[in-house]
C-alpha cells in the first residue's frame, strides 16, 4: 500500500481517479477469469456452431464446465484482492495499520 493521499470523492476528477485506481488492481487475475470464463460458456452452449463434436477425445461441454470452474477461484481472489486493496488504501493517514 502506497502512502498517497485518497483521492477527494466530492469532485469528478476524483471520482475519476479512485476508479481508475481501483481498475488497476488485480488486472491478471480478473482478466484471466473473465478469459476462461467465457470461452467455457462458448463450449458449453454452442459447441456445434463451432463444429466441435470433441476436444481430444473429451466432451466440449465438459472442457467448459471445467475451464468456468477454473475462472472462479481466479474471480474471486481478484474480488478479494479488490477488497484487501481497498480496506487498506482506506485508512487514515497517521492511524497504526
Amino acid at each position: 500500500m502506497d502512502d498517497t493521499p485518497l483521492p477527494d470523492l466530492s469532485t469528478k476528477a476524483g471520482r475519476k481517479a479512485w476508479r481508475h485506481e481501483m481498475r488497476m488492481v488485480a488486472v491478471r487475475p480478473r482478466r484471466w477469469g473473465l478469459w476462461l470464463l467465457t470461452l467455457g460458456f462458448l463450449l458449453v452452449m454452442a459447441p456445434a456452431a463451432f463444429g466441435l463434436h470433441s476436444l481430444w477425445g473429451w466432451s466440449p461441454s465438459l472442457i467448459g464446465s471445467l475451464l468456468m470452474l477454473g475462472a472462479l477461484p481466479l474471480l474471486i481472489a481478484s474480488a478479494a484482492l479488490r477488497a484487501r486493496y481497498m480496506k487498506g488504501r482506506s485508512i487514515v493517514p497517521g492511524q497504526k495499520r
